[in-house]
């Protein structure tokens, strides 16, 4: 068994702590993608992650109904 910094320490944690969701995109947008995230002082993981939080957030927005009181015919 290996220090708390070995391979294994480090995998037992990412496995208790985090889901992985493998991404496979199209040859050249790798690039694209982290070029736009450093640009941005952030890691690829980062901004992939504020991407699908902004996406949901305003699927959800488009989903709820507004606020204000409703119309009666």
């Amino acid at each position: 068994m290996g220090g708390k910094n070995s391979y294994e320490s480090i995998k037992r944690y990412q496995d208790k702590a985090y889901d992985a969701i493998p991404l496979r995109v199209h040859k050249g947008q790798k690039e694209i993608i982290k070029a736009h995230a450093e640009a941005r002082k952030e890691s690829v993981n980062g901004f992939i992650n504020r991407a699908i939080s902004e996406a949901m957030e305003r699927d959800k927005a488009a989903q709820d109904p507004p606020d204000g009181p409703s119309e009666a015919p």
